[in-house]
C-alpha cells in the first residue's frame, strides 16, 4: 500500500519540524532536551495537522529511545498491558499516545502508577484543551505545550520541501496553484500536502494550475472539531463580534459556523446573545431571534443562512446593554456569600400585612420589598441604550419615590 505524502515527509529529527520555534528554536524547551539527551511526560495540543505526531517522532528518533505508539481510542486495554510489561522488561519506555483526551478509566488506572514510577515516559497529543479534557490525575504528571497554528509561509515552506521531494510526479505546479493552497489549507499543513498530491496525481498536464486545484477543493479547511477548543474559539468571535457592534466579523464567524453545519450551536449561542449582550436595549431582539431559528429549522440548511444572517445583522447593528445580566449576577453572589437575610412579613405568604400594588394609583406602593440588611442594595444599573433609556426614568421615578 503506497503510503500518503504527509507520512513520507513526516519529520525524522525534531531539524525537520516546520514551524513551533517557541519549542524547537535555539534554545527553547524541546531543543533543549534533545541537547540533553532528557525526556519526561509532556502533553502536545493544538489544532490538526499543526505538528504534535511530527513532534513527538522526531524527539523519540533524536534521542534514540525505546517507544510505542497507541491511539487512546482504537487501541484496547490488552494493547495498554503490552506496553507496560515490555517498559518492566527493558527498564522504561516511551508511550506516545495520540487521542489522549478520550483515555478511559480503566487505562488510566493503568498508567498512572507507571508515570508515577518513571516507568513509562507519556508523550500525549490531543486537539483538545488539556485543561479542560484531560484527567487531572494524568494532566499533573506531564509537562503541557501549546502548539500554534501553522503560518502561510510554514506551510508554504513545506510544500516547495513537497516539490522538491523524490516522492511526486515531475509535476510543475503554477505559482498561483501554490498560493491557492497555502490559502485554502485552514494553517494545516496535512491537508496541504494531501490536496498537493492529488492535485498532482490526477492531472494530464505537465503544470498544474490553480484552476484545476479549485476544481478538487470546493471550499476552504477551517477547524471544526467540537471536541477542541477551535470549534468553540469560532462560537466564542461570533458572540465577541456581535457585541462589539461589528456586523461584516459577525457576517464570517457566523458563515463559518454555518460551514461547520451544526446549527444547534449557533441557535443556542444566537439566544445567548440576545438576552446577555442586547438585553433591555432591544428587548425586542429575543423573539425576532427566536423567530429566526424556528424558520432556520423549517427550511433547513442551505435556506436557513437566510433568516440566520439576517437576524444576526440587526443584532451587530442594535444598541447593547449588560445590565440584565450584570444584575443577575450581583444577585447570585450575594446569595453565594450567604448576603441573605429574612424576607420582610408583610410580603411572606398569606400576610394580611401586604399591601397590594393594583389598589393604589400608579400600581405603586410604599413597602419594603428586599431584607432588611439588602434594603438598599441596588442591583440594577439602567443605561441610556435604546430602549432601556425608558425603563431608566420609570426607574429612577420609582427611586425618587421610595426617597419620599
Amino acid at each position: 500500500m503506497n503510503k500518503p505524502l504527509a507520512q513520507l515527509l513526516a519529520p525524522k529529527t525534531i531539524d525537520d519540524v516546520i514551524g513551533q520555534k517557541h519549542l524547537l528554536g535555539k534554545g527553547k524547551v524541546l531543543r533543549n532536551l534533545v541537547k540533553k539527551q532528557k525526556l519526561f511526560s509532556m502533553i502536545l495540543y493544538g489544532k490538526p495537522g499543526i505538528g504534535k505526531t511530527s513532534i513527538a517522532q522526531a524527539l523519540v528518533n533524536d534521542l534514540g529511545v525505546r517507544y510505542r505508539f497507541l491511539n487512546a481510542t482504537s487501541n484496547n486495554k490488552k494493547d495498554f498491558d503490552v506496553v507496560v510489561e515490555e517498559a518492566k522488561m527493558y527498564d522504561g519506555i516511551v508511550l506516545i499516545m495520540d487521542e489522549i483526551h478520550r483515555l478511559n478509566k480503566d487505562k488510566q488506572d493503568l498508567l498512572l502508577p507507571c508515570l508515577e514510577s518513571g516507568l513509562i515516559t507519556l508523550i500525549g497529543m490531543t486537539t483538545a484543551n488539556p485543561y479542560h479534557a484531560i484527567n487531572p490525575a494524568i494532566r499533573s504528571r506531564c509537562q503541557l505545550f501549546e502548539l500554534k497554528d501553522l503560518e502561510p509561509k510554514d506551510i508554504k515552506e513545506g510544500l516547495e520541501k513537497a516539490l522538491n521531494s523524490p516522492y511526486l510526479d515531475k509535476v510543475k505546479f503554477e505559482k498561483d496553484a501554490i498560493d491557492y493552497i497555502v490559502r485554502v489549507s485552514g494553517n494545516d499543513l496535512r491537508f496541504a500536502y494531501n490536496l498537493l498530491e492529488i492535485s498532482a496525481v490526477t492531472t494530464n498536464k505537465k503544470n498544474v494550475t490553480k484552476e484545476f486545484v479549485e476544481e478538487i477543493n470546493h471550499r476552504p479547511v477551517f477547524f471544526h472539531d467540537k471536541d477542541g477548543d477551535g470549534y468553540y474559539d469560532a462560537l466564542s468571535a461570533f458572540q465577541k463580534s456581535i457585541r462589539g457592534s461589528d456586523a461584516d466579523a459577525a457576517m464570517h464567524y457566523l458563515a463559518r459556523l454555518i460551514a461547520g453545519g451544526d446549527l444547534e450551536s449557533i441557535f443556542r449561542r444566537m439566544t445567548v446573545i440576545a438576552y446577555e449582550d442586547i438585553g433591555l436595549a432591544n428587548p425586542s431582539i429575543g423573539p425576532k431571534v427566536m423567530a429566526a431559528i424556528e424558520a432556520a429549522r423549517l427550511v433547513g440548511l442551505p435556506e436557513a443562512r437566510i433568516p440566520l444572517g439576517t437576524v444576526v445583522l440587526e443584532m451587530a447593528l442594535s444598541p447593547k446593554s449588560n445590565t440584565g445580566i450584570m444584575a443577575i449576577d450581583e444577585a447570585l453572589n450575594d446569595i453565594e456569600k450567604g448576603n441573605v437575610g429574612s424576607i420582610p412579613r408583610h410580603i411572606r405568604n398569606g400576610s394580611p400585612d401586604y399591601q397590594y400594588p393594583h389598589n393604589f394609583k400608579g400600581c405603586y406602593v410604599k413597602q419594603q420589598y428586599l431584607p432588611d440588611q439588602l434594603k438598599n442594595k441596588k442591583y440594577y444599573h439602567p443605561k441610556d441604550l435604546g430602549y432601556e433609556q425608558t425603563l431608566k426614568q420609570v426607574y429612577e421615578k420609582l427611586e425618587k419615590l421610595k426617597e419620599q
